[in-house]
C-alpha cells in the first residue's frame, strides 16, 4: 500500500512540476515572440505559444487531478480490497474531474494566462495606434 501512495505522489509531483516548467515557458516564448519585430500584424504570432502552452497547462493540471482522485481512492480502499492494485492509469476518474478546456478557464490559469492575453492585446493596440 505504502509504495503504490509513493509511486502515486511522485507522479503527482511531476505533474505539478511540468505545470510550473510549461508557466516559465509560456512567458519566454511570448516575450521572445514580442521580442523579434517584424510586421505589425506579425505581434499576433505571440497568440501562438500562449494558447499552445495554455492548454498543455490545463492538460497537466487535468491529469494531476485525475492522479489526486487515484490517491484518494487507494487510501481509503486499499486496506478493504486488491481491486486495481498498482494500477496507475487515472483515467477511470476522468468523470469526476472537470475536462481539460474547463480547466483552461479555471480561476488560476484563467487569471494568469488571461493577464498575458490581456497585455499582449495592449502590446498588439499599441504597436497600430503609433
Amino acid at each position: 500500500m505504502f509504495k503504490e501512495i509513493e509511486i502515486t505522489q511522485e507522479i503527482i509531483k511531476r505533474m505539478a512540476y511540468n505545470s510550473f516548467m510549461i508557466k516559465g515557458w509560456a512567458v519566454t516564448l511570448v516575450v521572445v515572440t514580442l521580442l523579434l519585430r517584424g510586421t505589425k500584424v506579425q505581434a499576433f504570432i505571440a497568440f501562438i505559444p500562449l494558447l499552445v502552452f495554455w492548454f498543455l497547462d490545463a492538460y497537466f493540471l487535468w491529469q494531476e487531478r485525475m492522479y489526486r482522485k487515484l490517491y484518494d481512492w487507494v487510501v481509503q480502499n486499499r486496506l478493504n480490497t486488491d481491486e486495481y492494485l498498482f494500477d496507475m492509469n487515472a483515467y477511470r476518474f476522468r468523470a469526476e474531474v472537470q475536462s481539460p478546456f474547463r480547466i483552461m478557464f479555471s480561476v488560476t490559469l484563467g487569471w494568469f494566462y488571461g493577464s498575458i492575453a490581456a497585455l499582449v492585446i495592449l502590446y498588439c493596440a499599441s504597436l497600430f495606434l503609433w
